[in-house]
């Protein structure tokens, strides 16, 4: 499963669909964003995709956690939020 990248100009609804579709499928989704206009995309794409849950009945929960990428030989630190269904969890 890859990781969804998301960028200052993601549209929130796409990745929001995206983070939906791949908990639906696998049960896990890993969003990642660097810079602060990607992280509120982020953000806002996770709040849309709690929505869009819901309407499965399917709760979740996202942890956040930092981790460094590598780009063009820099090293780069991002937000990577770790998204499960809460009954995976408990």
């Amino acid at each position: 499963m890859d990781i969804i990248k998301v960028s200052a100009n993601s549209r929130t609804s796409a990745v929001a669909g995206a983070i939906a579709g791949v908990i639906r499928e696998h049960k896990h989704a890993e969003v990642q964003a660097i810079g602060a206009g990607a992280v509120n995309q982020a953000v806002k794409a996770l709040v849309l995709a709690t929505g869009y849950l819901k309407n499965d009945s399917i709760d979740i929960v996202c942890v956040p956690e930092f981790v460094d990428v590598e780009i063009d030989t820099k090293v780069r630190t991002a937000i990577k939020m770790v998204i499960d269904p809460i009954d995976k969890i408990s």
